[in-house]
């Protein structure tokens, strides 16, 4: 049995989102394509709307909506609408739309009088609208009408409709009859129709032999006997050749569906739209049933071999932190991802992240310590930055640094150097002769190699030349 659905308080609000989900001061709604079948609430929650639009639904009857006395535009284009009534108490509503509806009893109009500011009217595509006289008696009936099925009304058509009405009426009423035994009748066909095929459905072909019609399989339940496990697989088998046979099945009954020729009448379009339901549910149950048949994701093989994977596909860079003797992984996590949807597990040889349900896993180069490791978000990028410190120790020399210069020094060096530069005068060696200073001293008073060498001799020097010095302690020290 497919439940009648009906407009609720949940749906208003969620379709009130223009203005704050708030119902009270609601002016106008949008509840199209929906799939209604029974109008409530909305003249309870919604008192001061002044547009609804409940086009494309499967609304039979026009109900509750008597008490919104500022509607202006109602639209129930596209229903299962057979009579016009219920709309006495909306005092200001001025354009009434009623395409592609089934309405026949073209006098049931006549309850719109009551709405005196009513300009305009759309009754096309309504069966009334075949009836011969149709325009001529909504004309002379509703006064106050300027416009029907987006034709103006002009003051002769009036003039001239008022003076055949009784005439048009009477024509009017014999057609209405003639349409009310046409109706019972189909509706009687449409009941006997709906009985055959539930009967057809009842005495359908059973399941291919062998099959028991179980459709689950006890997991808690470990069958260690080959030949059941022959038995199960022969079962697997024949469940799926069932699914088979019954998808082509359902194919060809769908093809004889569309086909087969039908009145336009509202059981017929309920009828289409049960069918189109059942379609889409049995496609989403065979679409579950693949989703459930997928192989579990292998993240360790057998054997004990660990697999790299990236299913949430996200961009990484593993850093060989030398220096700190560890490894560094920034991995690009969505930046509006909450953390509580994230879970890092860090072990010995490799690493495993969940994002979301999907694993992405890494072999590490080298074996790590899990209990040091550390997780951290960047609060701007989103990243997620795992430090995994290296069990085997790495002995890095010291370097000495150098001195760092300060840099007023530095750039009081550079600026003196770019002087001297600057202040050079380029001589003519040819007019002038400079004697060579390089070589004043002379070879065999260097000592030593180097200037530490150089340095040392020279205080030892300095030693041995005063060794017969007397200290005189009457003699001042010199400063």
């Amino acid at each position: 049995m497919v439940m009648c659905l009906a407009v609720t308080e949940e749906l208003l609000r969620q379709r009130a989102e223009h203005n704050n989900c708030e119902l009270f001061s609601l002016e106008e709604i949008s509840l199209h394509q929906q799939e209604i079948e029974k109008l409530e609430y909305i003249d309870k929650l919604c008192r001061d709307l002044k547009i609804l639009y409940l086009q494309n639904n499967l609304i039979p009857k026009i109900e509750n909506v008597s008490k919104l006395k500022k509607l202006e535009y109602l639209n129930l284009a596209l229903n299962n609408i057979e009579r016009i009534e219920n709309l006495e108490g909306c005092e200001e509503l001025q354009k009434l739309d009623l395409t592609a509806n089934f309405i026949g009893e073209l006098s049931s109009i006549e309850i719109l009088k009551h709405n005196i500011h009513l300009k305009e009217l759309f009754l096309v595509g309504n069966p009334c609208t075949e009836f011969e006289g149709y325009r001529q008696f909504v004309v002379a009936t509703l006064h106050q009408l300027k416009c029907l099925d987006s034709k103006e009304i002009e003051r002769s058509e009036r003039i001239q409709a008022l003076q055949n009405y009784q005439q048009v009426e009477k024509q009017i009423r014999d057609q209405e009859q003639v349409y009310v035994l046409k109706r019972a009748r189909e509706k009687e066909e449409a009941l006997k129709k709906i009985q055959e095929k539930k009967e057809k459905k009842e005495k359908q072909i059973k399941p291919k032999p062998g099959f028991d019609g179980r459709w689950y399989t006890d997991i808690n339940n470990i069958n260690l006997d080959p030949l059941e496990d022959k038995e199960n697989h022969q079962q697997k088998e024949t469940e799926k050749e069932y699914q088979e046979w019954k998808i082509d099945n359902d194919d060809d009954e769908d093809r004889a569906f569309w086909e087969e020729p039908t009145p336009f009448t509202p059981e017929s379009r309920l009828e289409a739209h049960r069918h189109l339901e059942e379609k889409r549910r049995v496609k989403e149950n065979i679409r579950g049933q693949k989703m459930k048949e997928k192989p579990p994701r292998t993240l360790i093989t057998a054997e004990g071999k660990v697999l790299n994977m990236n299913e949430p596909k996200l961009n990484f860079f593993l850093k060989d932190d030398e220096e700190n003797n560890q490894f560094i992984l920034d991995l690009a996590v969505y930046r509006h991802l909450d953390s509580s949807l994230i879970d890092v597990d860090v072990q010995p040889t490799h690493l495993r992240v969940m994002v979301k349900d999907k694993p992405f896993q890494l072999v590490l180069p080298a074996e790590v310590k899990p209990d040091s490791s550390s997780a951290k978000r960047s609060q701007t990028t989103g990243h997620l930055v795992i430090s995994m410190p290296k069990v085997q120790e790495i002995i890095m020399a010291n370097r000495k640094t150098p001195a760092l210069v300060e840099p007023s020094d530095s750039h009081k060096l550079q600026t003196n150097i770019k002087r001297e530069r600057v202040e050079k005068l380029e001589v003519d060696p040819s007019k002038y002769s400079f004697p060579d200073v390089a070589n004043i001293i002379q070879e065999k008073e260097r000592t030593g190699q180097g200037p530490i060498n150089f340095q040392q001799q020279k205080v030892i020097d300095t030693e041995n030349s005063y060794v017969d010095f007397e200290d005189n302690q009457d003699v001042p020290p010199l400063i």
